[in-house]
């Protein structure tokens, strides 16, 4: 995420108000200027999540938002509440299990360690629900952010689990569920100040980003699946029905009855970045160039990815990242393949989890800036064996927040198919 702040080791944060609603004002304002009077029919917004931002009675934040499965700070908190209330019960009622991921533990989290910001606060936000609080006024959250927040929601019932969101909340009221193409509310006249967006616009709950992009690729039958090429690997797969997984995130789609599951790995995009840097900061396509001309299997050298722990399937924050296998023959082509190679490894492990006899992977889209260049990509099919389909063109999410929007105002439905092969 843009502006993320690492305070402490494990700890992942956002200045809500500057970073998300500022982002939100600037683009708002250009988009508007540039559209000279054209009536705006609806606006979806999307982010990062589930993350936890908490408020004061004026909607300002409390404290800095906590990001979602990269901040791993709630370890003991999660294994409290999973010995609390069961894994055989969270998985039953929340169809995942309490990871990192998972919103709850650190709401808990902030409830014991700082209880100074926990009165303080009068509700809690997910990135797009802010965004949408800051527009409308109103106090909602989609139901698929909201499965997410485990294991305050059950998934089944589609609604809170009021014993397990009193327990953990304490007073802090459930926002109202929407789904994501839902209208919401209109723009306030002081948004309307801020945003230029006209008074009374209409407002989607919107969503999580990742699944905000999966709209716009077309990641929408039963066994699509999206890999999104990140700073993090995300994958997204449409299921017939819900299912649950005790080593993946299932989760509610962005339309009623819809079902997903999910994973992510913690590092992908943010571990070649490293890469380059450990190396001398060589320009990207260099070390692209030099990687493809390495043999597979990088001449023994081996990279395991979890240089930041590690979401699915093995939700280990204290997983640590190694490279085996040096030598003095080595050099930083050696190196930056076999990262590829590695990331490349655990795509497959995942996939391997994802692809089942009742919800069989059947389409791959492949979708972010990790898919430039071609050589990440093939190696990944490679590895796994599967083709990939790559967007000829996309702006990730914001086309998914726009298809939304146009739901939402009645200017199209969710059955019509938008790409074009």
């Amino acid at each position: 995420p843009r502006s993320m702040s690492l305070p402490r080791p494990g700890w992942a944060e956002v200045d809500a108000e500057a970073v998300w609603w500022g982002d939100v004002v600037s683009i708002a304002a250009e988009l508007t200027a540039a559209a000279q009077g054209a009536a705006i029919a609806a606006v979806c917004v999307s982010g990062v999540g589930p993350c936890l931002v908490l408020c004061d009675e004026q909607d300002t934040p409390v404290r800095p938002a906590i990001l979602y499965g990269i901040d791993m700070r709630a370890t003991a908190e999660i294994a409290e509440l999973t010995e609390r209330y069961g894994a055989d019960a969270v998985l039953e009622r929340a169809a995942s299990p309490i990871t990192t991921q998972a919103v709850g533990p650190k709401a808990l989290w902030v409830r014991r360690n700082e209880p100074q910001v926990w009165d303080r606060a009068t509700r809690w936000y997910n990135s797009s629900s802010y965004i949408v609080r800051k527009l409308t006024g109103e106090y909602i959250l989609d139901h698929h952010t909201a499965s997410q927040s485990v294991p305050l929601y059950d998934i089944a019932a589609q609604q809170w689990h009021q014993p397990w969101y009193d327990d953990i909340m304490a007073d802090l009221p459930a926002p109202r569920l929407a789904w994501s193409a839902e209208i919401v509310g209109t723009v306030t006249p002081a948004a309307a100040e801020a945003t230029g967006l006209p008074v009374g616009t209409p407002v989607c709950a919107g969503t999580v980003d990742a699944w905000a992009e999966a709209v716009s690729v077309g990641v929408r039958r039963p066994g699509d699946l999206m890999l999104m090429y990140g700073s993090t690997m995300f994958f997204v797969q449409q299921l017939t029905g819900l299912a649950r997984h005790p080593q993946l995130w299932n989760t509610a789609g962005v339309a009623a009855d819809t079902y997903c599951l999910a994973a992510g790995m913690a590092t992908s995009g943010s571990l070649t970045s490293w890469l380059r840097e450990l190396v001398g900061d060589v320009p990207f396509e260099t070390l692209v160039e030099e990687a493809a001309a390495v043999p597979p299997g990088a001449d023994g050298l081996l990279l395991l990815p979890y240089f930041a722990g590690e979401r699915t399937p093995i939700f280990d924050p204290h997983a640590r990242g190694v490279i085996a296998g040096l030598t003095l023959r080595h050099n930083r082509a050696h190196l930056f393949r076999a990262g590829y190679e590695g990331i490349a490894f655990g795509i497959r492990q995942i996939l391997e989890l994802l692809d089942t006899p009742e919800n069989p992977v059947q389409r791959l889209v492949a979708v972010g800036g990790g898919t430039q260049g071609g050589l990440w990509t093939q190696i990944v099919s490679d590895v796994t064996g599967r083709e990939q389909e790559v967007p000829a063109v996309t702006i990730g999410a914001s086309y998914g927040d726009a298809l939304l929007a146009a739901i939402g105002a009645g200017l199209t439905t969710p059955d019509t198919d938008w790409t074009r092969p």
